[in-house]
């Protein structure tokens, strides 16, 4: 990492100090974070709490050895055992303090940070190895707010790491559960007015001439969840051109809701497309080709095609996540 030696044992870790072999630091994502972030891609800016914060808190909490206790002879084809076990453990990490030293300084960061809404993602070291993936199985939080608040989510993401799904993942491939750890980055929140997703293949030929994109208003969850059709762009990598493009009517969007929640407890909701944007395309020809080109900058980054999470606000891109596209030949 880059960061001054004053800071190499800091429990907090900004993006623009970490690279893709500090995956033991931040994890999978925070790692993934920092290496887009220091290559010079657009990424919201944030930090990561390290997982020697995690490490100490469970220490200090004499949770290490509870822990060891209780998930030591589990046997995790016992569905009902497993479900009790996972809620007493996340109890136990819920109900213990987190070290002053620790929450101080994630309030502190959030407060450079410049405060407001964020996004607090669990990054396991255990993410996305060639034998085994753990991607997905901890929690995030989005549009958290508050010094409070963001302390909070943070401990949550610590105690997911022991969802009962989790747990069974870990043992069915081997893993000593006390060895995997868990960093949690605090990103800021983008109020996308268009986001969506984008593969540096044809995911659907294999072709890798080209690129694909596909583009919703509002926030890329509603694709997602397919309640929205998203328009999709098919584009030539060399010449750069767009060679396809499909525009579907949109009239409802996912956008940020304070005041409202939706079934997962999000402050997302449903609101009117402007009528003048119901049949208009979600992109410009130009901003397909400048979206593609941040795409090939990627690729050519990690020397493989990425499928790629977007947004465009405030008048640029912002790339939100990134991984390789798997069964693919590597692109070098």
């Amino acid at each position: 990492m880059t960061q001054t030696d004053s800071d190499a044992n800091s429990d907090i870790v900004w993006f623009d100090q970490i690279s893709k072999n500090d995956v033991a630091v931040v994890g999978g994502k925070g790692a993934n974070l920092g290496e887009m972030t220091q290559a010079g891609i657009p990424v919201p800016g944030g930090f990561v709490v390290a997982t020697s914060a995690y490490r100490r808190f469970i220490e200090q909490a004499g949770l290490d050895t509870k822990l060891g206790d209780l998930l030591g002879d589990l046997d995790v084809s016992d569905t009902a055992k497993l479900t009790a076990i996972s809620d007493e453990v996340r109890r136990s990490m819920l109900t213990a303090s987190m070290p002053d030293d620790i929450s101080s300084a994630i309030a502190e960061s959030y407060s450079s940070l410049g405060g407001g809404l964020v996004a607090v993602r669990s990054s396991a070291t255990a993410e996305d190895l060639k034998e085994a993936s753990f991607a997905g199985q901890q929690a995030t939080y989005l549009n958290v707010e508050g010094e409070t608040d963001v302390v909070e989510a943070v401990q949550l993401c610590w105690a997911s790491l022991f969802e009962g799904l989790a747990i069974f993942y870990r043992q069915q491939h081997g893993f000593d559960h006390l060895s995997v750890d868990l960093a949690v980055p605090v990103q800021k929140m983008v109020q996308s007015e268009t986001s969506g997703v984008m593969f540096t293949i044809d995911p659907i030929t294999g072709d890798l001439a080209r690129v694909m994109i596909e583009a919703v208003w509002g926030l890329g969850e509603a694709a997602v969840s397919g309640m929205v059709t998203p328009d999709s762009y098919i584009v030539s990598k060399e010449p750069l051109a767009v060679l396809k493009s499909s525009t579907i009517p949109q009239h409802e969007q996912l956008v940020y809701s304070p005041d409202e929640t939706d079934e997962a407890g999000e402050h997302n909701t449903w609101q009117p497309v402007p009528a003048a944007q119901h049949e208009q395309p979600k992109l410009t020809t130009e901003q397909v080709l400048e979206l593609t080109a941040l795409g090939l900058r990627l690729e050519t980054h990690y020397g493989a095609p990425q499928d790629i999470e977007w947004a465009w606000a405030e008048g640029q891109f912002q790339v939100l996540q990134t991984r390789p596209v798997t069964g693919v030949a590597s692109a070098g």
